[in-house]
């Protein structure tokens, strides 16, 4: 097998790895899970391996280089150095991972999905997906089915499908990206008849996928890029009639939609417009933002850390958000909040640096009519599709966060990828020869990338592998914790691990057995350490003062309990546990004071302070009546 052949098989290689990366996402929920992200992690050390072949197996092959590519070389740059500042480093160590695997799939699509076809493939495959992924989200709809595959969605998505993701929100993300790609296609692209009406069809049950996700950003996002699409074809006569027509079918099923859709009734309609925080409403979202903000003014030009926005969210938490955030709500705000200005402007870049790309592309690629009648074309569909999607997810980022999904990051990467490749027909100035010097610098980057993403692969592969064990393995045993501490030799900076262990012997402590001193002790070193590890969390404070009441030890537990409190002052929980220390100490005037302002700040599934309170109470009546 001669050079040319093999290099042609690895390029199909490297086409089938990124298919499957992009298919497997969305049917993973989404890869929020690291089990399931790490599947990702996998098949691109496979993309990256097989690209380092194709560069020793074609001596003339030549990089495309366009100037967004220096955009993305500098945000992996600028997060490298984050990572070895941050704060917490695994967190900073995950969001390191993430832009690494990011910016490899970005370089090996645009260098290696650049052939005529190949953007097409990736097109239609992601229609089909999406057709499929939008079908069974209509089947949750109309059978009113809590599931997502094997898992249960939470009850506040109720009413609304989600398709193979967890939030319907995420859905809708996945979908305003991929249905103008269909569209495209079908208006401008120059395909069989038989795969129009297939592309049409597959748009048309994406449509309706969007709307049963009744995800409002969703459905604005999706609204305005249709109209941006269908008006820059109306500027085109050629295009004009199929637009009206498309137009047309569009608004018949809009009208129906809203009209027959049960959830659409006013009583369910002033649900979906006017929640509060347990249903994600637009308050919530609203009241996210200004935390979000107050944390990037406090760390303006590098941010809070990689990822930090939830574990440092404490001190920020407005009294009304009583929930865990996990993100702002805003990919905006959090890129600040947890990127500075700096990671800001590298985004703000990136996008202003693809935008300029599209618009001297979309010349070269259009087709002019001819005598013989509309010439269309793939290319010019590809740009239009991508752009427009693109732009869907720019609009919904504004009060969401899919680009904290993996699943919808890769694709919005992988689009923003296959719009850049297009420069090559703007101007060959883009291209750079790779002379044995440069392929061999490449090679060297290339397997940095593999090895530590390998090992970082294989090193969290042994921690979920233990974690799961931990799951199956019956509460408070010993059992559960020697694997506990398997987890953490395994990955020594998980804080969550550590906090596990601790609980787990404090439980284990408060049973009562003859050694319950030896296990509170253990409990607090482990509690030590992960305060250690993640400084920002109030509930090792306040667990460790717990311990330390719970032998007696009150005079040293008060000072825990008033770091908690500090770290997270405005967390109904945290109060209520200083109440019920000031409980132990038998200051009831103190404790009431905590339980009625963590009661004030959460009034439903708040059992502590609720039963508390009422000891409290009738202790300072006693109290009042002198007994």
């Amino acid at each position: 097998m001669n050079r040319e052949r093999l290099d042609r098989w690895c390029e199909k290689g490297i086409w089938g790895l990124i298919l499957a990366i992009l298919v497997f996402g969305p049917l993973a929920t989404g890869a929020v899970r690291a089990v399931d992200f790490l599947v990702i992690q996998a098949l691109t050390l496979g993309v990256a391996v097989l690209w380092i072949l194709r560069l020793w197996l074609n001596p003339g092959q030549r990089l495309l280089w366009p100037p967004i590519c220096w955009a993305v070389l500098a945000f992996v740059g600028y997060a490298v150095v984050r990572y070895h500042q941050a704060d917490l480093e695994l967190i900073a160590r995950r969001e390191l991972i993430r832009v690494l695997v990011y910016a490899l799939l970005f370089l090996a699509i645009l260098n290696n999905l650049n052939r005529q076809g190949s953007g097409s493939l990736v097109a239609y495959t992601m229609v089909f997906l999406g057709m499929a992924i939008a079908g069974y989200a209509i089947y949750q709809y109309a059978t009113d089915s809590p599931r997502v595959g094997f898992f249960l969605k939470p009850a506040s998505y109720a009413g609304r499908a989600s398709g193979t993701y967890i939030c319907p929100n995420h859905l809708a993300g996945f979908l305003e990206m991929v249905l103008p790609l269909g569209l495209a296609f079908v208006v401008i692209g120059r395909i069989s008849p038989l795969l129009r009406i297939l592309l049409g069809y597959a748009s048309l049950v994406m449509l309706v996928g969007v709307g049963v996700t009744f995800s409002r950003a969703g459905w604005a996002a999706t609204a305005l890029s249709l109209l941006f699409f269908l008006v820059l074809l109306l500027r085109k006569a050629r295009y004009r009639l199929s637009v009206l027509l498309l137009l047309g079918v569009l608004t018949a099923i809009a009208w129906g939609f809203f009209t027959y859709a049960p959830l659409i009734q006013k009583k369910r309609l002033q649900w979906l417009f006017l929640t509060e925080a347990q249903h994600g409403g637009v308050a919530f979202r609203l009241r996210l933002w200004k935390p979000a903000a107050d944390m990037w003014s406090d760390h303006f030009w590098l941010g809070a850390g990689p990822g930090h926005f939830d574990h440092r969210f404490g001190p920020y938490r407005p009294e009304w958000v009583q929930a865990r955030p996990g993100y702002a709500h805003n990919d905006y705000v959090n890129t600040l909040a947890d990127w500075g200005l700096v990671g800001g402007l590298l985004v703000a870049a990136s996008l202003g640096l693809l935008g300029a790309g599209v618009l001297k592309t979309w010349k070269y690629v259009r087709r002019e009519d001819s005598d013989l009648g509309v010439r269309r074309s793939q290319r010019a569909a590809l740009v239009f599709g991508a752009s427009a999607g693109l732009s869907a997810l720019v609009i919904h980022s504004f009060s969401d966060f899919n680009m904290q999904i993996p699943a919808n990051a890769i694709l919005a990467i992988s689009l923003m990828a296959l719009l850049s490749a297009h420069l090559r027909f703007a101007s060959d100035r883009y291209w750079v020869r790779c002379g044995w010097l440069a392929r061999a610098f490449l090679t060297v980057i290339l397997l940095a990338g593999v090895l530590y993403l390998g090992q970082q692969g294989w090193r969290s592969a042994r921690e979920e592998a233990l974690l799961n064990q931990v799951k199956r393995e019956r509460l408070l045993t010993p059992a559960r914790v020697d694997l506990l501490e398997q987890a953490v030799a395994a990955e020594p900076m998980n804080f969550d691990t550590t906090f596990a262990l601790a609980e787990t012997l404090r439980q284990m402590s408060w049973q009562g057995a003859d050694d319950y001193r030896e296990l509170a002790e253990a409990a607090i070193r482990w509690y030590r350490r992960g305060i250690a590890l993640n400084p920002f969390d109030a509930y090792n404070y306040m667990k460790l003062g717990m311990c330390l009441d719970w032998l007696g030890r009150h005079g040293e537990a008060a000072p825990w309990f008033e770091e908690a409190v500090k770290r997270d002052p405005n967390n109904h929980y945290v109060l209520a546990h200083q109440g019920w220390h000031f409980v132990q100490v038998e200051d009831y005037a103190s404790a009431k004071q905590q339980f009625d302002r963590s009661v004030r700040l959460k009034r439903k599934d708040n059992p502590i302070a609720l039963s508390y309170l009422n000891i409290v109470n009738r202790k300072l009546r006693e109290q009042a009546a002198g007994k």
